[in-house]
């Protein structure tokens, strides 16, 4: 057994609700275990038109070989991808109930989130086929759904099986592992965010989801070059390290483990549905560019000293209800999502009062503080090499944003989670737009990248 398989196995055996996991070649042969795991329920797929022929039908063959027919699968037709909306996955909730079935994601991202939240709708545990490394939802709990236009992690419980043939998996798009990698890779911002967190007393780390991540995440990033070439022994690791990390969020019961700032970035474009090439962009390629985004503003802030001074001038630029109201109005022309920031920057102001006491911190204890927040950075430019080996989104360009948009994310994000990271203390020192410009600026990160907007990553 490899190391990794280890750490995936000792993961299984602490989850909360996923009792079985199968990721092997030929996996499949393992579905009716997991559906008699469950109980007598029939299994009803849930699937795409993509996913059906990927994986759907010799799903419902095995099954039906092992003496488990299956309802009649519910297929999602959309174009040119299902949407993540809340809607549709009350919808898959009534033919749930109506039918009295054990449902069966055969899909990925949306497909997953899609039946996660129906079967808690419905009140039934469901199992993952997973067709594509290219997120880490498999195992985790919540699903990422647009609900009134926001996007939302709506609670819901994880599957109680989840089944991987790396056979599947390797017959998927290629750029589908570049999205996956690119997930993958946000787990580096979100362990020193998370620390950030920790050490400045906003949220404190609990050890092992923190461990189960933060241990084993460059190890999982260590063959980018592989990742890109399709190597089966490459792709097993990634969706290993794919199914620990939706584990560790298991365990912690949110996303915390696995996201940070970067997250944050991305759900602002899936909110606002960005596209590329006429296609909705993949969530693991707008989460590569966002860590890379994030990784710059990191390196640039821990290249600056902090002293009494500094924390002075700081006191005096605090954030009124008047201005944040001006720029969520300013920054969100959609009003449901602009409801929704209002809500999560109400409980950030809620925590003003600890304010004083973070800038404190972060003054007596600057140059330990620092320190221990390099051991979890990767530098930016390692990140972008490795997310290009991988063939991974890494530029904002390689979605067709311009770098003066990008200018304008690192603070929209700010305004629509409650989650305290990197762009939360910037703005606390009165930081936040002069880290932006430096990275823009001639010489900066950004703007040394200005000239190229990097290559084209496609969509399906």
């Amino acid at each position: 057994m490899t190391g990794q398989a280890q750490v995936l196995n000792e993961a299984v055996r602490k989850a909360t609700t996923t009792r079985q996991v199968f990721v092997s070649s030929s996996a499949l042969a393992f579905l009716p275990d997991s559906v008699r795991a469950v109980g007598d329920r029939a299994p009803m797929i849930v699937a795409d038109q993509n996913t059906m022929t990927a994986a759907g039908c010799d799903a419902l063959a095995v099954l039906e070989q092992a003496g488990l027919p299956a309802i009649a699968p519910v297929i999602l037709e959309a174009a040119p991808r299902v949407k993540p909306h809340a809607a549709l996955a009350r919808d898959i909730a009534e033919a749930i109930k109506g039918q009295g079935t054990i449902p069966v994601a055969v899909g990925s991202g949306v497909i997953n989130d899609l039946t996660k939240y129906a079967a808690e709708l419905a009140g039934v545990p469901y199992i993952c086929v997973a067709t594509a490394a290219s997120m880490d939802g498999y195992a985790a709990s919540g699903a990422a759904l647009l609900d009134d236009g926001f996007k939302r992690t709506l609670d819901c419980a994880p599957p109680v099986g989840i089944v991987a043939d790396l056979d599947v998996i390797a017959r998927a798009p290629a750029r589908m592992a570049g999205w996956g990698y690119g997930d993958l890779a946000g787990k580096i911002v979100a362990g020193v965010d998370w620390k950030l967190a920790d050490l400045l007393g906003e949220e404190s780390i609990k050890p092992e989801p923190f461990a189960l991540v933060q241990d084993n995440v460059r190890g999982w990033l260590s063959q980018p070059g592989a990742i890109g070439r399709a190597d089966p022994a490459a792709l097993g690791d990634l969706v290993n390290g794919l199914l620990v990390s939706g584990f560790a969020m298991q365990a912690h019961g949110n996303s915390r483990p696995a996201s940070g700032a970067e997250h944050l970035i991305s759900h602002v474009w899936e909110m606002e549905r960005l596209t590329y090439q006429g296609e909705p962009a993949a969530h693991g390629a707008c989460v590569g560019i966002g860590t890379v985004a994030i990784l710059a503003l990191y390196e640039w802030f821990l290249a600056q000293d902090i002293d009494e001074n500094v924390i002075m001038q700081a006191r005096g630029v605090v954030s009124s209800p008047e201005t944040i109201e001006a720029e969520i109005e300013a920054a969100f022309s959609d009003q449901h999502i602009a409801d929704s920031a209002r809500t999560e920057m109400s409980v950030k102001l809620e925590r003003g009062p600890s304010r004083a006491k973070r800038l404190a911190t972060l003054a007596a204890d600057w140059p330990a503080l620092r320190e221990e927040l390099r051991r979890y950075c990767i530098s930016p430019d390692e990140m972008e090499a490795w997310l290009r080996a991988a063939g991974a989104a890494a530029h904002p360009g390689d979605l067709g944003v311009p770098l003066t948009q990008l200018a304008k994310e690192y603070r929209r994000a700010r305004l629509i989670r409650r989650r305290f990271t990197i762009l939360d203390l910037l703005e606390d020192l009165g930081w936040l737009d002069k880290g932006i410009a430096a990275l823009m600026a001639d010489g900066g990160f950004w703007g040394r990248r200005s000239k190229g907007q990097g290559i084209a990553i496609s969509t399906p």
